[in-house]
């Protein structure tokens, strides 16, 4: 069957991620971005996951091509501060895994057994990760030709350049962008939809509809009535305020993701600038308090401008319906404390290539993607609410009401017995089949980083210091992160 005719509405990061992947599977197939210059778009500075790696290598775009155009840094994890005050214990990374790790994590486990069964043995996650040795020395995740041991990374940029760059590269693949405010979606009696009325009278039809219209969801949910399934019982951030400060010298290979009275504050470095950003709740703070929170923790005062953004918290019941896909914030949205955003895009609309294809270009396999991606979103946001649930910092009304609560999921409930009770904690998460959304060594760091440790110990014998030889030789084949972006634009 010939592929379908396929109209993304909106642009953005996430329609020409869309548009890309599509216009690169089905070469064959007609691919029309709808977008309206009156309508902006969130982007406000973003970092990834390993999986963007994989986007651009799918469409055969080498990073000298794409990161200096986009203000891009390399990213090798997160480095999360303050979310616990156990002693030891003020900050820890969640680092990307690397093959060396295949060498230490085995250590890492049996040491964070061994402490939550009451042996005073060190169990501070930092100590077992290659990317978190390079995270501390300010390496980029590019390993030497002669060390040919993978770290995986992602990336920070600029959201509006990536976007700009995706649909230059879009038009190289034949898609057609057009220009237009949508008045209205017409949708059949079969409930799939026809097309889209433009101002001005112009009709653009298709086969497939991809909505990537932000927020607004103007077909999954308005058109289509797509039911919006809310988390907002346990992840209570609804809000955020985002301002820009200078670009460092020596910009950091990780996102940093600093805890707050009222929720917690993102900084990512570009190479032209920091984005920095403030994720809180309405219900324990107002937007200018939030905004003073920010400005003194960033330490700028009155100096430079500040943007207010609400965020809807939550997924839509089906990303799939009818003849319509929708991604990006028209999906859903789960807070970007871990950078899934565009990583739950992507495997949305890989997803969607294979089912549709693999059913003929028929939805024959709909329901399944739709449960399948559905199992997606709820195995990030248990990860997610683990951050909140288990902090150590009961300082103030949104930190110790977000560590009370207990609308926690089954599956959730099961890793937190698991840790709290000494039981193997690898062994849980392949019970459960969610390593696919994150693995054991992410479910450690979050409970290890926070030192969620038994108080009274045994003794036991000195900690064997191979590892840390193991991982300071390692961290030498790669290079300084301020070297590796310069070798981009030579």
């Amino acid at each position: 069957m010939t592929p379908p005719r396929v109209v993304i509405l909106g642009g953005g990061t996430a329609g020409w991620m869309a548009a890309c992947l599509i216009a690169r599977a089905w070469p064959q197939a007609h691919v029309t971005v709808v977008e309206s210059a009156a309508i902006g778009i969130v982007g406000v500075g973003e970092g990834s996951t390993p999986q963007l790696r994989h986007f651009f290598a799918t469409l055969g775009i080498a990073e000298r091509d794409w990161m200096p155009a986009c203000d891009a840094t390399y990213k090798a994890g997160i480095v999360f501060r303050g979310w616990s005050a156990a002693p030891g214990f003020a900050a820890y990374t969640h680092p990307f895994a690397s093959d060396v790790d295949l060498h230490s994590e085995p250590a890492f486990h049996a040491a964070a057994r061994a402490r939550r069964t009451g042996h005073d043995v060190a169990a501070h996650p930092d100590r077992f990760f290659l990317n978190s040795r390079l995270i501390a020395d300010g390496r980029a995740p590019i390993a030497a030709e002669n060390f040919p041991f993978d770290a995986a990374y992602g990336y920070h940029f600029d959201a509006h350049k990536v976007g700009a760059f995706l649909a230059r590269h879009a038009a190289t693949l034949g898609v057609v962008h057009r220009e237009g405010h949508v008045d209205d979606v017409v949708v059949g009696e079969d409930g799939d939809v026809r097309y889209l009325l433009l101002s001005g009278g112009d009709r653009v039809e298709g086969d497939v509809f991809i909505d990537a219209s932000g927020f607004r969801a103007r077909i999954i949910q308005q058109a289509l009535g797509a039911p919006f399934v809310p988390f907002a019982d346990n992840l209570f951030n609804d809000a955020a305020v985002v301002m820009p400060t200078p670009a460092l010298d020596t910009p950091p290979v990780h996102t940093t993701a600093t805890a707050l009275p009222n929720g917690w504050a993102w900084h990512i470095p570009l190479t032209t600038r920091v984005g920095n950003g403030y994720v809180y709740s309405t219900r324990y703070c107002s937007p200018d308090q939030a905004e003073a929170e920010l400005r003194a923790h960033l330490g700028v005062g009155d100096h430079g401008s500040a943007r207010h953004l609400r965020m809807k918290v939550g997924r839509v019941a089906d990303s799939w319906r009818g003849n319509c896909l929708a991604i990006g914030l028209a999906q859903g949205f789960i807070e970007p404390l871990e950078a899934t955003a565009l990583h739950i895009v992507q495997a949305t609309v890989e997803g969607f290539i294979q089912a549709y294809r693999d059913g003929g270009f028929t939805p024959r396999h709909r329901a399944t993607f739709n449960a399948t991606i559905a199992r997606r979103y709820d195995g990030i946001r248990d990860y997610i609410v683990a951050h909140y649930r288990l902090n150590r910092r009961p300082d103030t009304p949104y930190w110790r009401d977000a560590a009370g609560h207990d609308r926690l999921s089954d599956s959730l409930k099961a890793i937190m017995t698991c840790w709290f009770t000494g039981g193997d904690l690898v062994a849980e998460i392949a019970r459960q089949d969610i390593a696919r959304y994150y693995a054991p060594l992410s479910w450690g760091c979050l409970f290890a980083g926070y030192g969620l440790f038994p108080d009274r110990l045994i003794p036991a014998p000195a900690p064997d210091d191979r590892i840390d030889d193991l991982l300071r030789r390692c961290a030498l084949n790669y290079p300084p992160h301020r070297d590796a972006l310069e070798r981009l634009t030579r």
